[in-house]
């Protein structure tokens, strides 16, 4: 910029004009920023503690340059106020509160002054084109943008967008994908944000709703909303799987993604350097989904853990490496794609796992109970898991069982609550000897055995409670013995009195 241009003449508003024109940026903003510029060089001038404000006018281009001093009864600085008699003197009206403005002489602008000058203005200018990016592009994030590259850098790809510039992390995109200056490249907006430097605009091509949205741009009824895809999951320039449903009865969703001779698919996947598509219908019911995600591999048996968001996966021996996928691969997917943790085991692992099951259940109703392996094996078979169920259950439930009658029912309940004492009563002893503080034992859930677990591991306070994560109690006491949102509502009872100490506090 050439800063003869800052003299007071028309030339100035053709500067301004220029560069508003050039960066895209209103025509106001330049000027504000010359002013701050010629204000910086006056005050170097004249006292950088001095109140000076040049102003350029809009029409002439003619440059003012006035000082300020601000009108008092009692001067605490000479630089920026006046006395009331002495402005009284110079203009009869002037009250406390008022301004005196004087005229100065404009300046000569030297080579560092001209220099400090241009940087205040270049400086302003960024800034603005910034605030313009960010308030053309902030609500754009979300959307498939086609750009051309500009430059790369350390593998970190700077996006010309005609209007603005973005960056496309290495981490955003598919493996072995390299760019050259001068590509086109179609991404997806992943982020808008302020920064202080440096773009603002953070592009992906590895994100899941990338897919989504080329699907949208592929298949019309997608674009349409007759067909919906519920979920993505990617393993970026491998394989991922897609989760579509349809509004239309009459249209099938995965015939239509993929579309005649697979034509439809076929341009999301060159588009993603040859990365596999699975389309699979979504269902709302977890089971179902879960089985339509691990295509092509089959399943016979799924068991949901609502609890703990866990579904198990029982599949043909045959069919175990494919239902995995390579190095895990499809299961992961799949796991992605519902939001369910799936654990796959063959039919032989589940037949022996149940056998194992049946022994250790039997066994602790033989040990406990002290009864034989015939009425143990009833128990386990009605599906009864603990010797706490038993001492709870209503009595006709267990004299329903076939061979028992009310009598066995009940003495059967005897035992079940004399062991369930006795145990108790040696963990309450041991809790007590650990250490443990009896306030623990008042927690929602809580219960002996779980008290003597926290003790073995030395947690032994409240706050020792309270500082744990929900997992980690779970680990504690147990998988099988305490739910997630069971131990959350635990911890946050622990955690109580944190917030009644502040309130106090307070």
């Amino acid at each position: 910029m050439d800063m003869s241009a800052l003299q007071p003449r028309a030339e100035l508003l053709q500067v301004a004009d220029a560069v508003a024109r050039e960066k895209t940026i209103d025509r106001e903003e330049v000027l504000i920023a010359m002013e701050q510029a010629i204000q910086k060089a006056a005050r170097s001038k004249y006292g950088l503690e001095r109140d000076i404000r040049a102003e350029i006018d809009r029409t002439s281009g003619e440059i003012r340059i006035r000082r300020f001093l601000e009108v008092v009864d009692v001067v605490d600085n000479d630089a920026l106020q006046m006395q009331l008699a002495e402005a009284q003197a110079r203009n009869p009206e002037a009250e406390v509160g008022d301004f005196i403005v004087d005229l100065l002489p404009p300046i000569e602008f030297g080579r560092i002054a001209a220099q400090t000058a241009k940087q205040v203005i270049v400086q302003r200018v960024r800034e603005a084109e910034r605030d313009r990016q960010y308030s053309e592009y902030k609500d754009r994030a979300g959307e498939i943008i086609n750009g051309l590259v500009k430059r790369v850098e350390f593998g970190n790809v700077t996006v010309d967008l005609g209007r603005a510039e973005a960056i496309l992390r290495r981490d955003e995109l598919l493996p072995r994908e390299i760019f050259k200056v001068g590509d086109r490249v179609r991404a997806y907006i992943a982020d808008v944000r302020r920064e202080t430097r440096g773009p603002q605009i953070f592009l992906s091509r590895t994100h899941p709703q990338f897919m989504a949205k080329l699907f949208a741009q592929e298949v019309p009824e997608v674009y349409d909303g007759i067909i919906d895809i519920k979920a993505v999951a990617r393993d970026p320039g491998s394989r991922a799987k897609i989760g579509v449903i349809s509004y239309d009865s009459s249209i099938d969703p995965v015939g239509a993604c993929v579309g005649m001779r697979g034509s439809r698919v076929q341009a999301v996947v060159g588009e993603l350097q040859g990365e596999k598509i699975d389309i699979i219908p979504w269902s709302d019911n977890p089971a179902t989904f879960v089985v339509n995600a691990l295509a092509p591999a089959e399943v016979a048996k799924v068991v949901l853990d609502e609890d703990t968001h866990r579904i198990e996966v029982i599949v043909p021996d045959d069919q175990l490496s494919l239902a995995i996928g390579r190095r895990g691969q499809n299961v992961r997917l799949a796991s992605q794609l519902t939001g369910w943790a799936i654990d796959i085991m063959t039919e032989a692992e589940e037949s022996e796992r149940r056998q194992e099951e049946f022994r250790t259940r039997s066994a602790r109703f033989i040990e406990a109970l002290d009864v034989d392996d015939v009425i143990a094996h009833l128990l386990v078979t009605e599906g009864f898991t603990k010797v706490e169920e038993i001492a709870f259950v209503a009595i006709d439930e267990l004299g329903g069982i076939e061979g028992f009658d009310e009598d066995v029912a009940t003495e059967l309940q005897n035992r079940a609550r004399l062991f369930l004492e006795t145990r108790d009563t040696a963990f309450d002893t041991e809790r007590r000897s650990l250490g443990v503080a009896d306030e623990i034992g008042e927690l929602p859930h809580m219960v002996p055995a779980f008290l003597v677990a926290l003790g073995r591991k030395g947690l032994k306070t409240l706050d020792d409670v309270a500082d744990l994560a929900s997992d980690e109690l779970i680990e504690i006491v147990g998988r099988d013995e305490l739910s997630e949102e069971a131990a959350n509502e635990l911890i946050m009872a622990a955690r109580a009195h944190w917030f009644e100490e502040a309130d106090g506090a307070a």
